[in-house]
C-alpha cells in the first residue's frame, strides 16, 4: 500500500453562503431520499443510505433535515429521480464527467451540454473517457483523526487499498464492493469519518497551464452549481505556482 501527499487540486470553498448551503443541503437530501427509496428507509439496513447520512452529517445537516429526506421517500408525491452520467472533454483536453439525479433528462441533458461547449469542452458519448477513471471508494478523515502512521495502520487493517496523507487529511481508497466493509472498520478505530462514497478516480492525470487551467475551473465550478448535478470528476493537475495565477487573476 503507497501513501503519498493528496493532489491539491480541489479548490475548498470556505464560508460558504446561506444560498450555497441550501444548495448542498438540496443535493444531500436529494440523494437520501433516492437511497431510501431504492432500499430500506433504515440506514443500518441500507449501505447506500447510511453512506447518504453520514456525507450530509459532515456538511452539518441538521438531523430534521435528514429524517425528512429519508421520510419523503416513503410519500406519494415523491418525484421520480433518473440517475445519469454524462462523459465528456474539458479545456486542455482533460476528461470530465457528471453525476445527475434528475425528474427532467432533456433539460439536465440540455443544460450539461450547453455547460461544456460555452466553457471550451464537448460532451462525448457515454464510456468516452469512463474508461480513465477507476470506480473506488473514497473515505475522508480530517487530520486530526491521527498521523499518519496510525491512519496507514488502521487502513491496513481494515482491508484498504490506498492511503494518501498530507496537512488536511488522509483519504482512504477501497474496491467499489469494500467501502463499507472498510467504513465499518476504520470507524471502530478513528471514528466517523467526514465522508465516504463511491468517486471516480482518474488513472492518469493531464497536466493543464493555468489560463486553460482557469477556464476548466469555470466548467466544473458552473456543473457543480447545478441542480441536477451530484458530483463532478476529472483527471486534470494544475501545480502550485499555475493555481496561484489562477488565484490571482
Amino acid at each position: 500500500m503507497a501513501g503519498h501527499s493528496h493532489a491539491k487540486n480541489i479548490m475548498h470553498r470556505k464560508g460558504k453562503s446561506d444560498a450555497a448551503r441550501s444548495k448542498v443541503f438540496s443535493k444531500l437530501a436529494r440523494e437520501i431520499t433516492v437511497a431510501a427509496k431504492l432500499g430500506m428507509p433504515d440506514p443500518a439496513f441500507n449501505s447506500r443510505l447510511r453512506l447518504a447520512v453520514i456525507n450530509a452529517r459532515a456538511q452539518s445537516m441538521p438531523r430534521d433535515n435528514i429524517e425528512r429526506a429519508i421520510k419523503k421517500a416513503s410519500g406519494a408525491d415523491t418525484e421520480n429521480y433518473e440517475e445519469i452520467r454524462y462523459e465528456g472533454y474539458g479545456p486542455g483536453g482533460v476528461a470530465v464527467i457528471v453525476e445527475a439525479l434528475t425528474d427532467n433528462r432533456n433539460r439536465t441533458a440540455s443544460n450539461v451540454r450547453s455547460t461544456f461547449s460555452k466553457n471550451g469542452g464537448a460532451l462525448g458519448e457515454t464510456n468516452s473517457v469512463g474508461f480513465m477513471f477507476d470506480r473506488v471508494g473514497e473515505i475522508f478523515y480530517p487530520a486530526k483523526a491521527g498521523s499518519e502512521d496510525k491512519v496507514m495502520e488502521a487502513a491496513i487493517e481494515a482491508g484498504a487499498d490506498d492511503v494518501e496523507s498530507d496537512e488536511d487529511g488522509h483519504w482512504i481508497y477501497t474496491s467499489f464492493e469494500q467501502l463499507n466493509e472498510v467504513a465499518a472498520a476504520l470507524e471502530k478505530v478513528l471514528g466517523e469519518a467526514e465522508s465516504a462514497k463511491f468517486i471516480f478516480k482518474p488513472q492518469n492525470e493531464v497536466p493543464v497551464d493555468a489560463e486553460k487551467g482557469a477556464t476548466l475551473l469555470k466548467l466544473i465550478g458552473i456543473l457543480e452549481e447545478d441542480d441536477d448535478v451530484q458530483n463532478v470528476y476529472s483527471n486534470f493537475d494544475i501545480s502550485d505556482e499555475d493555481m496561484s495565477k489562477i488565484e490571482a487573476a
